[in-house]
């Protein structure tokens, strides 16, 4: 047997033992023998990465881990979030020389590093960890098995005082090699940090690009930055230029690696929260879940290519979609960063912003930064434009209180099934369907497990009709501080495509 056919005979044999199943069809067969459709089958392995939550000596910091059970997966599986400063796969530190643009980094001792925050016991309850002061470390979350499926990580961190005191939140995302993030500043209040993970045994190479009202700002400073494998470094983003711009748009493009990447928005008084990535760029956006208490509203919007952007600007209400008063439309210019005070838009009532172009579609990022409360009592948060639910997204970290589901249906009516978990210390799951009218906004009042005890998951299902936007908002007022953090729930990627093989042995005889 000579070795094209023995390469043959593996590659049939691997694809049949990824989609775990193939069916056997003879040469020239009719067309209703041959492959099927790809068929929907669950992820086996989910890597998940946390930045360091804060440099606060008074922040304390929480992690809640939930994977939702999901047919179709086997009894085995486990799932832990560890530091990622732990020992590389050949024995080595993670540490490493990165250059002089970022914080310094502590040293983690190995055997608090080796330590799991938190190991999830069974799918479909929470499991909750804790930290405190300016210690703790970027994690590396690693979920395999029947844990994988559409596992979800918060990070939640209160900081009692100082700049970005508040309510502090972020989803821990997957590893990826192209961010964008519209709503970054370095204006003088403002202390913004791009957080890089590598979660890999080799090093990324990641540029940074930064982009004001004026176009690219000129620095040479964010290209080539080397993140050293099982690391994490902050970059401060007014190391990376001597301009002030209230409105910035950071573009992190990784050449060799993969990293993840969120930015860390602190404010000397308005508080501060994390910035997640916008969605991928798109002639349309939807940027869902503004607070109806928010006393203020701006929206940033950049466009990556040669062509201007003009977008008609629309508020998803509970009545349908309104035009903000005076700012009917947002014109963006190529490779320049655009933002526009919408002031309390939402008038007391749940809202969602929708993007779309007034005639020809140009792709664009876009994010909100919204502020709540009055005077030296004012808190921030972020909402990123984001991808809509598709099958199934996951809000890990909720209370029974503080919670606020909001879901939009910008197109055409859809029907939402929502489940409130068990509680991470008891309870038990519950589930509720709602309508989302075509064009509308809902904040709903989302089930809560009977017997709650401790936080619990909220996970959305669209079971009809057009696609559906989420957010949630976690709330939590200290010394009259309206503290407060928003998370967008896009698809959890739970499943993935995988096409059912067809075997030619008739391949062998050639």
């Amino acid at each position: 047997m000579n070795r094209t056919t023995i390469s043959l005979i593996a590659g049939t044999a691997a694809l049949a033992a990824i989609t775990g199943f193939a069916s056997l069809t003879a040469p020239g067969t009719s067309g209703a023998d041959t492959a099927k459709a790809a068929a929907e089958l669950p992820v086996e392995r989910t890597t998940l990465l946390c930045p360091q939550p804060s440099t606060s000596d008074l922040a304390d910091t929480s992690y809640t881990s939930f994977t939702p059970v999901t047919k179709g997966t086997g009894s085995d599986g486990t799932a832990q979030l560890q530091s990622a400063a732990e020992q590389s796969a050949d024995g080595t530190s993670g540490s490493g020389k990165t250059g002089g643009t970022k914080s310094g980094k502590k040293k983690v001792d190995k055997k608090k590093a080796d330590q799991p925050v938190l190991t999830p016991k069974e799918p479909g309850k929470p499991v909750t960890g804790d930290t405190s002061g300016a210690d703790a470390p970027a994690l590396v979350g690693t979920a395999e098995g029947r844990f994988a499926p559409g596992w979800a990580l918060q990070e939640t961190t209160e900081v009692a005082a100082g700049t970005g005191r508040g309510l502090q939140g972020v989803n821990c995302t997957a590893p990826d090699t192209e961010f964008w993030f519209p709503g970054a500043s370095t204006d003088a209040a403002r202390t913004d940090y791009v957080h890089l993970t590598n979660p890999d045994d080799s090093a990324a190479v990641v540029d940074i690009e930064l982009y004001g009202k004026n176009g690219a700002l000129k620095s040479t400073v964010g290209e080539g930055i080397t993140v050293a494998p099982h690391s994490s470094d902050p970059v401060l983003l007014s190391t990376l230029t001597d301009e002030k711009q209230t409105d910035l748009t950071v573009h992190v493009n990784v050449r060799s690696g993969r990293v993840g990447a969120a930015v860390q928005a602190l404010d000397d008084k308005l508080g501060g929260d994390w910035l997640a990535a916008s969605t991928d760029p798109a002639g349309s956006l939807v940027l869902p879940g503004i607070p109806k208490d928010a006393t203020s509203v701006r929206l940033i919007a950049f466009t990556p290519g040669d062509a201007d952007a003009d977008l008609k600007v629309r508020l998803a209400s509970p009545a349908g979609q309104i035009t903000p008063a005076g700012n009917e439309t947002l014109h963006v210019k190529a490779g320049m960063t655009t933002g526009v005070d919408l002031g309390p838009v939402t008038r007391g009532e749940a809202g969602s912003l929708v993007l779309t172009p007034t005639d020809k579609s140009v792709p664009v990022v876009a994010a909100l930064r919204v502020v709540r409360g009055k005077g030296d009592k004012q808190e921030t948060a972020f909402i990123p434009a984001t991808s809509p639910v598709g099958t199934r997204a996951t809000s890990a970290d909720n209370s029974g209180k503080g919670s606020t589901l909001s879901l939009a249906a910008p197109t055409r009516t859809a029907q939402v099934k929502v489940t409130a978990s068990a509680g991470s210390d008891g309870g038990t799951e519950v589930s509720r369907t709602y309508t989302i009218k075509a064009g509308t906004t809902q904040d709903i009042a989302a089930p809560v497990p009977n017997g709650l005890n401790g936080t619990y998951a909220l996970t959305v299902e669209p079971l009809s009709g057009g696609p559906v936007y989420a957010a949630r908002t976690l709330a939590a007022t200290e010394e009259g501080v309206p503290g407060f953090t928003v998370q967008t729930l896009p698809d959890d990627r739970g499943t993935v495509a995988v096409p059912e093989a067809d075997q030619d042995l008739s391949v062998l005889q050639r």
